[in-house]
């Protein structure tokens, strides 16, 4: 442990970090503490050990030695937008690990800390070290540290998503294109320049202390497997963990995650639960739904009832876990060389919410062989008809396209004409188009008939499909086994068995 607090504080004493000084009058100082982990190899011996030095960010004031916190982070759409690009033009794509991140953030404020335990210099007991760079634990030093790469990518010649500001594009003659996507010390990118990525790896590397990882593998907790057929995203190890976690490992496996026409209620009645343990198990979820659209109804039913639940709710909960049980192994398989343009699903379930009689809107975008965006959540109004929450959930999707589209844009693969959007409800395709059926339609709000001005100018276009195919139908209900499957398939996911990696 001595050898790994020598290691950080020599990391910080040569990255610059700090400087001794006495404490200006009128300032405080911060404490610090120090936080051991240790690496464990196959055989479960230490492999590594590792001291941070953690400043105690807590006792800092606002205004004083901090102002804005405020560090963007690359959302799960984004990186499967990009993994779904590179699976259709067959790119590698690669990763990298920036080396004590915060530690190259630049500080605007003044913020003094105390010396480190074990390490207060013999003479200088009274004085303090006042940062220059960021130190983990200060609320600013994930905003520093982005302001510091983002200045290096716009450097070096990138360009920066005006809609994500995680993701920096490079164009260069001949069409050559590199995408670089940021979250916090993790650097994914892609492209179809060799010579790029080679020019790349070397000048990042240059400027920060980092890990090149290779192919990508594990981002986010995430298993990323790239093979010969295509890119396959999945969350299995991560599924074991719940299981094992909420004490689920040997249950019985179900087909689907929620019963076939089961709401969900309040339940004044029932008897209460473990609050705590039903939050638990609703925020593991819904950090699985990143892979796996399939328990995405039913998380979000589940998660409305986190602050009085009751054994209904945990019956319900515990159903999504036996179902994870039998399809532990699913994920979504982007496939090599399979292009398309980018087509939307919305549905929605009228009055599907029984406690306040408000609907459920559900969206998702399929570009190639997978779903790359989805939602399911409930409608923020009372609506007043099928037809009016049709239209809600129908604006809402026209919004996502929208964003996606122009993502696209920046990574030079513009949309050609209008992002097709499947609906299964005559009526609002034709209100979307023209203002028929006017006497029963007038009290939907002005605000959604931005709808008809996107149909309009030919950003989106709304086209009637089969209710057996309407694929959204997923995030608004509960199905029966065969629909779920098949609408389940559809979306993408596939088994790990059926993947070849590659190394």
């Amino acid at each position: 442990w001595q050898k790994a607090m020598d290691d950080e504080i020599n990391s910080i004493e040569k990255n610059d970090t700090w400087e001794l000084c006495d404490l200006p009058k009128g300032h405080k100082t911060i404490g610090v503490k120090w936080v051991f982990k240790t690496k464990l190899n196959k055989d479960g011996g230490v492999d590594k050990y590792k001291a941070r030095l953690v400043a105690k960010g807590y006792k800092q004031q606002y205004g004083v030695d901090y102002t804005e916190v405020f560090s963007p982070v690359a959302r799960h759409d984004t990186i499967r937008l990009v993994v779904a690009l590179a699976a259709q033009n067959s790119w590698p794509i690669f990763q990298l690990d920036v080396k004590s991140a915060f530690l190259h953030g630049y500080l605007e404020e003044q913020v003094f800390i105390e010396q480190p335990p074990g390490y207060i210099k013999v003479g200088n007991e009274n004085k303090v070290f006042r940062l220059k760079k960021a130190l983990y634990g200060l609320k600013q030093a994930p905003r520093a540290w982005y302001s510091r790469i983002e200045t290096y990518f716009l450097k070096v010649g990138f360009i920066k998503c005006p809609y994500e500001h995680t993701m920096f594009v490079k164009i260069e003659d001949g069409g050559k294109l590199l995408i670089v996507c940021l979250y916090v010390d993790d650097l994914i990118f892609t492209g179809n320049c060799d010579t790029m990525f080679g020019e790349f790896k070397k000048s990042v590397m240059n400027e920060f202390e980092m890990s090149d990882l290779g192919w990508m593998h594990y981002f986010l907790g995430i298993e990323v497997m790239q093979s010969d057929d295509g890119i396959f995203l999945s969350q299995t190890k991560y599924v074991g963990e719940i299981l094992n976690r909420f004490h689920m490992k040997d249950c019985n496996s179900v087909s689907t995650p929620i019963e076939c026409g089961m709401k969900l209620h309040k339940d004044h009645d029932g008897k209460k639960v473990d609050s705590t343990l039903y939050k638990q198990i609703v925020d593991s979820l819904m950090y699985l739904t990143a892979t796996r659209p399939d328990i995405m109804y039913s998380v979000s039913l589940i998660s409305r009832y986190m602050e009085s639940p009751t054994e209904l709710h945990l019956l319900a909960a515990k159903r999504i876990l036996r179902y994870l049980q039998g399809t532990r192994n699913l994920g979504i398989c982007y496939k090599k060389g399979e292009k398309s343009n980018l087509v939307g699903y919305t549905d929605s379930d009228y009055a599907g919410d029984q406690d306040d009689g408000r609907s459920i809107s559900g969206y998702v975008f399929m570009l190639g062989t997978g779903a790359i965006s989805w939602s399911s959540k409930k409608q923020p109004i009372v609506t007043l008809s099928s037809t009016e929450a049709e239209f809600v959930a129908a604006t809402a999707c026209a919004c996502q396209a929208i964003w996606l589209r122009r993502i696209l844009e920046e990574l030079q693969f513009k949309q050609c004409g209008a992002t097709i959007i499947l609906c299964d409800n005559s009526s609002t395709i034709k209100l979307s188009k023209n203002p028929v059926f006017y006497g029963r339609s007038k009290h939907i709000d002005v605000k959604l008939y931005f709808l008809r001005d996107l149909c309009k100018d030919g950003t989106v276009d709304l086209i009637h499909c089969k209710s057996d195919d309407q694929v959204a139908d997923i995030f608004t209900k509960a199905l029966k086994r065969e629909s779920f499957v098949k609408l389940r398939g559809l979306l993408g996911l596939c088994n790990l068995g059926s993947v070849k990696v590659v190394n």
